[in-house]
């Protein structure tokens, strides 16, 4: 059995839409840790499409894996 790349999905209001600089980190909406890329894009996608309207809102994937494991170079997701 592969062991699960968790992914970290969370947002929140940034000072620049293309920047991740996020105004108010106490203020964060976690939105959950993913065992695997595919259902943390989907929970990403639900979330940044709830926030379509809001430009100033930003969700972002995080792969915690490779900050757990940063030698393991065989996993892109």
């Amino acid at each position: 059995m592969d062991k699960p790349l968790l992914h970290l999905v969370f947002g929140g209001e940034v000072a620049d839409p293309q920047g991740t600089d996020f105004v108010d980190t106490d203020g964060l909406d976690i939105i959950g840790i993913f065992p695997n890329y595919a259902s943390a894009l989907a929970a990403w996608r639900g979330a940044s499409q709830a926030h379509v309207d809001e430009a100033s809102t930003k969700y972002v994937i995080v792969h915690m894996h490779r900050m757990l494991d940063p030698d393991d170079k065989d996993h892109d997701h």
